[in-house]
């Protein structure tokens, strides 16, 4: 273990930035998804990227204990990105 205070490994500084990188990618398709809705063509194409070519219809079950279903993504979507919680799966 690293004591408190030195400075990350190469190896550490490279999952640092990368989870850094994700999550500001994550951040910015939350950004145009508020702001030209689940319609917008470039939405459904992020959409469909990350479901392997589909948008899945609906309803939607997530790992989540207290919410675990959802009308449709788009709605699963916009939760994931009203809480931050990118990289909730379905």
């Amino acid at each position: 273990a690293q004591q408190p205070g030195t400075p990350l490994s190469d190896q550490e500084y490279h999952q640092f930035f990368k989870f850094l990188r994700i999550t500001i990618q994550a951040s910015a398709a939350c950004h145009l998804r508020e702001l030209y809705g689940c319609k917008n063509s470039l939405v459904q194409r992020l959409d469909k990227y990350e479901n392997h070519g589909v948008i899945p219809p609906g309803p939607i079950c997530s790992e989540l204990p207290g919410n675990p279903f959802f009308r449709n993504f788009c709605t699963f979507s916009l939760y994931r990105c009203i809480t931050k919680k990118y990289f909730l799966k379905v």
